[in-house]
C-alpha cells in the first residue's frame, strides 16, 4: 500500500467531510427557523444527494480519463463556496441553493475511492476503503462538535464560515501535496465518451452483472435507511426529548467516533480474518436491531445506547461493500463502477430523507424507524444470499493466524 499518497487523500477527505459534518446536525433546525416542515426538511436533505446522484458517475468517469487529482481539488474549492452560501442564507431558496452546490461538488467521493483503488493491492482494498469510511467517521466527530461550539458564537453563520475556511485551506494544501495516482497508460485506455445516455448505460451494465447486482442493491438500501436516521434524528430529539441543535451535534459526534474507530482500526483485520461477505451479514444484522429499537428511546442514555449498533453496523458494512464493488470491477473502470455505486448511494439519500420526513410528518415519531428496520431485514436477506454465493464460488483463504496454526500442527 502506498502510504504517503493515501495519507494525503485521507486528510483531504477528512477535512472536506468535517464541513459536511458541521452542516448536518444544524440543517433541520435552520430550515425550521426559515419555515420548513419535516417534509420540507427531508426535501432539503434530499436535493443535496439528488445532485450527487446525477454527477457522481460523471466525476468518476472523467477521473478515469483525466486523472483523480484535478477533480478532487475542484470538489474542495466548490464545497467551500457552498458553505459560504449556507452561512449567509436568509430564506429557504438560498438554503436549497447551498445544498445543490454542495451536492455537485461533493460528488467526487467516487474519485477519492478510485484514488484508493489505484493505490492499493486487492488484499488491502478493504483497509484502503476503510480509510474513506474512517474519514466519514471523523467528519461526524469533528464536524458536529465544531457546529455545537460555533453555533453559540454567531448563530448559523459561524458554523458555515468555519466549514468554508476548512475546505479552502484543505484545497490549497491538497494542491501542494496530493500527487496523481492514475498513470497516463491507464488514462489512455479509458473510454472517452460520457454523456447522459452513457451514464444510464453504465448503470444498466453494472446492474446486469450477477456478482455486482446485490452489492449495488445493498449500497442503495443501506444508505437510504441511514439517511432516514440522520434526517429525522434531530427532529426526534427535539420533539421527544426537548433537545436542541447543540445536543444533536454532540450525539452525531459520538456516532462518528464509533464509526471512525470501527473503520479506521478494526475493518482491515476483521476483513482479513473473516472476509467482507461475513462482515456484511454481521453489520446488517446490527442495523436491524438498532433501527428496531429507535421508537423505544425515552432518555439521553437510551439515545447513546441506540447509536452503538447503528454506528458499528454502518462502520462495518460500508467499506465491505466498497471493497467488493472495486474487486468485481476491471482496473480500467473502477472509477466508473464506484461512481455508479455512489450514484445509487446518493439515490438512497434522495429517497430516504424524502419519505422519512413525510412519514415523520404523517405517521408519528417512531414510524420512520419501524419502516427502516423492515428495509434492513430485506437487506439482511440480500447479504446472506450474497455471502453464500461468494463462499460457493471462491472459498475464503485461511487467515495468517489459521496458516501459522496449521504450520505448527504439521511441524
Amino acid at each position: 500500500m502506498r502510504r504517503s499518497p493515501l495519507a494525503v487523500v485521507f486528510v483531504t477527505v477528512v477535512i472536506d467531510l468535517v464541513g459536511f459534518g458541521i452542516v448536518l446536525p444544524l440543517l433541520p433546525f435552520y430550515a425550521e427557523e426559515l419555515g420548513a416542515s419535516p417534509t420540507a426538511v427531508g426535501l432539503l436533505v434530499a436535493v443535496y444527494s439528488l445532485t450527487q446522484f446525477v454527477f457522481a458517475p460523471v466525476w468518476g468517469r472523467l477521473s478515469d480519463r483525466h486523472g483523480r487529482r484535478p477533480f478532487l481539488l475542484l470538489g474542495l474549492f466548490g464545497s467551500g463556496l457552498s458553505y459560504l452560501v449556507f452561512a449567509f442564507a436568509q430564506n429557504l431558496a438560498w438554503l436549497f441553493a447551498s445544498r445543490i452546490l454542495a451536492g455537485l461538488m461533493g460528488a467526487n467521493v467516487a474519485v477519492a475511492q478510485a484514488y484508493i483503488a489505484d493505490s492499493t493491492e486487492a488484499r488491502d482494498r478493504a483497509r484502503g476503503m476503510g480509510l474513506i469510511g474512517a474519514a466519514f467517521g471523523l467528519g461526524f466527530i469533528l464536524g458536529p462538535a465544531i457546529a455545537g461550539v460555533t453555533y453559540h458564537v454567531w448563530g448559523y453563520t459561524a458554523p458555515g464560515l468555519a466549514a468554508a475556511a476548512l475546505c479552502f485551506g484543505n484545497a490549497v494544501a491538497a494542491w501542494r501535496a496530493l500527487p496523481e495516482s492514475l498513470s497516463q497508460e491507464r488514462r489512455a485506455r479509458a473510454e472517452r465518451r460520457w454523456g447522459p445516455v452513457d451514464r444510464l448505460r453504465a448503470m444498466a451494465e453494472a446492474w446486469r452483472r450477477p456478482a455486482l447486482r446485490p452489492v449495488l442493491a445493498l449500497f442503495f438500501v443501506g444508505t437510504m435507511v441511514f439517511a432516514v436516521f440522520t434526517t429525522t434524528f434531530p427532529l426526534l430529539l427535539e420533539r421527544r426529548l426537548a433537545l436542541d441543535a447543540r445536543h444533536a451535534a454532540y450525539f452525531l459526534a459520538y456516532a462518528g467516533l464509533v464509526m471512525a474507530l470501527v473503520q479506521g482500526r478494526c475493518i482491515g483485520p476483521l476483513a482479513r480474518r473473516f472476509g467482507e461477505p461475513r462482515l456484511l451479514v454481521w453489520g446488517t444484522g446490527l442495523l436491524v436491531l438498532g433501527y428496531a429499537a429507535a421508537p423505544l428511546v425515552r432518555s439521553g442514555l437510551g439515545v447513546a445506547v441506540l447509536i452503538l449498533p447503528i454506528a458499528v453496523g454502518t462502520g462495518v458494512t460500508n467499506p465491505s461493500l466498497a471493497s467488493l464493488a472495486s474487486q468485481v470491477a476491471d482496473p480500467t473502470e473502477q472509477g466508473q463502477v464506484l461512481g455508479v455505486s455512489q450514484s445509487l448511494s446518493s439515490l438512497g439519500r434522495v429517497v430516504g430523507p424524502t419519505w422519512g420526513g413525510w412519514v415523520f410528518d404523517v405517521g408519528g415519531q417512531g414510524a420512520p424507524y419501524v419502516l427502516s428496520a423492515a428495509w434492513m431485514v430485506v437487506a439482511l436477506g440480500l447479504a446472506l444470499r450474497l455471502s453464500r454465493r461468494l463462499r460457493e464460488r471462491a472459498p475464503v483463504a485461511p487467515s495468517p493466524h489459521d496458516r501459522s496454526r496449521a504450520e505448527r500442527v504439521e511441524a
